[in-house]
């Protein structure tokens, strides 16, 4: 007990005098995993939109696969990622694994069922009478389409946030492609795996700590959108 009270006394020091590895480590996470939500999201809110106002054969097959996907295995994500792009890979060549890029790539990857699915969900949350009303007054499909994605728009932000979460808190893909090399691709989960198994726990609970805070912010952000 009290090597336990010693190792937490320990951790909030860390934390509190802005020890530079713990900085460091968590400024690289968020920029890793805020970089990944935001180009994710770029891809998914257009690549939604067409799910959602067009109809084809196999649409809601489609979208009940990417809601499968919701809770795929980091560790999955990972070894596709890192048969992709290791040596032997078809994208070898890029010289990409062991990187904060492919990092962000495979996170892309992992929370984009998330966006895509709750994006898709929170379009068709719109009132049907929105669109109707925008035709009869004359607007294309862009146009109406536009106007269902603003009315759309505190679901959407909420979807990002969830993939936000989601990427920054994932362990194993992070891991098995960027290999946890310290001061270049060592994030807040992984150092907290390493640590740990080396008994350093002062530094993997001054990390646990920012990481539950990291998340409290995002569940009050997150509570506060859904208000709106």
């Amino acid at each position: 007990m009290t090597e336990l009270w010693d190792g937490l006394t320990k951790a909030i020091e860390l934390i509190v005098t802005f020890d530079p590895e713990v900085i460091e480590i968590a400024a690289r996470s968020l920029r890793i995993s805020v970089t990944s939500a935001l180009l994710a999201s770029l891809m998914c809110l257009p690549l939604a939109g067409l799910i959602h106002f067009n109809r084809f054969p196999g649409k809601r097959f489609l979208i009940n696969l990417i809601q499968t996907f919701y809770s795929v295995p980091t560790v999955a994500v990972g070894l596709f990622v890192f048969v992709l792009f290791s040596r032997a890979g078809p994208l070898g060549g890029l010289n990409l694994l062991y990187t904060p890029t492919i990092m962000v790539v495979g996170q892309m990857i992992l929370i984009t069922p998330v966006l895509l699915g709750l994006t898709i969900s929170a379009l068709s949350g719109v009132d049907r009478a929105i669109v109707d009303t925008a035709r009869s007054l004359g607007a294309s499909g862009l146009q109406a389409g536009l106007i269902v994605i603003r009315e759309a728009r505190f679901a959407v932000m909420a979807a990002v946030i969830m993939g936000f979460g989601r990427a920054i808190s994932e362990v194993g893909c992070a891991l098995m492609v960027g290999s946890n090399i310290r001061g270049f691709t060592r994030v807040i989960t992984t150092a907290i795996s390493l640590e740990t198994s080396k008994g350093e726990v002062e530094l993997a609970i001054a990390l646990g700590i920012i990481l539950i805070c990291i998340a409290l912010v995002v569940n009050i952000v997150l509570n506060r959108i859904q208000q709106r």
